[in-house]
């Protein structure tokens, strides 16, 4: 996405600026008015200049990723580019032991030993996908139907990974995928990348009234532009409740704190 804006800027292409800062990471989204000039030309679109070539052209080559994971290592981060292979813990009904099954997903395709349930619910956090009939309990109350694993696995997103072309593929096999996940800028981003990819069929898990919740408010933002941008992208996504907890609180609110109530 990124990149698209920055090409566009360069054949000097009207873009929505509004969303081309928001897809900015931090260090420039903080100087934007010193890297960008924009004027607009028509409604939500902006011809941008650039002011401070230098910055810019360090956002276009961070913006181009590796082609390869090997490109990544020679240009010094490996983590830079996707492996290709992913594997997902998930706990479902046809498990014979405590432990979780492992889904391996990789350009040949998808290897897993069981048949998936018509609903999934992703969770986040590693202690909260341990405590899966907690969080399933959690997501049931806020979605007024009853979730279990008789029709609903229990997927391990990870952080963002879970939002990788080929994760969010195979999760398109489900008719419905509920969004356990940090009520914060980044799980915000993520239910918003999967919104985007799964349609309606992704379901973010939040309480009908968070007045009582305000008190699992506890996590400082690092930065008053990740703050605004959570408030935002709450606005954004129509969760009207919790960006009034944003206003109200001045803090995130992580998902452990679920288990703690």
């Amino acid at each position: 996405m990124l990149r698209r804006y920055l090409e566009k800027i360069l054949q000097s292409q009207p873009v929505n600026y509004p969303a081309f800062l928001k897809a900015l990471p931090e260090p420039f989204g903080n100087r934007h008015r010193q890297i960008f000039q924009a004027q607009k030309v028509a409604t939500n679109r902006w011809l941008v200049h650039i002011a401070d070539q230098q910055a810019f052209d360090e956002l276009l080559a961070l913006a181009r990723a590796p082609e390869s994971r090997a490109q990544a290592a020679r240009q010094g981060d490996s983590h830079s580019h996707g492996t290709g292979i992913s594997f997902l813990l998930v706990y479902h009904q046809q498990l014979t032991t405590a432990r979780p099954d492992t889904v391996v997903i990789s350009k040949t395709g998808v290897d897993m030993g069981f048949a998936p349930a018509p609903s999934a619910l992703v969770v986040e956090n590693e202690s909260n996908f341990y405590h899966y009939q907690a969080m399933l309990a959690f997501a049931s109350h806020t979605a007024g139907s009853s979730l279990s694993l008789d029709h609903c696995d229990v997927i391990l997103g990870g952080g963002n990974r879970i939002t990788s072309a080929r994760n969010m593929d195979w999760l398109d096999g489900y008719q419905q995928v509920f969004c356990a996940f940090d009520y914060d800028v980044g799980g915000l981003q993520m239910f918003a990348s999967l919104a985007s990819r799964l349609g309606r069929k992704a379901r973010f898990v939040e309480p009908a009234d968070w007045q009582a919740w305000q008190g699992h408010f506890c996590l400082s933002p690092k930065s008053t532009q990740r703050f605004t941008k959570a408030l935002s992208l709450a606005e954004d996504l129509g969760f009207t409740g919790l960006a009034q907890a944003f206003r109200s609180t001045g803090k995130f609110m992580e998902q452990e704190m679920i288990l703690d109530d």
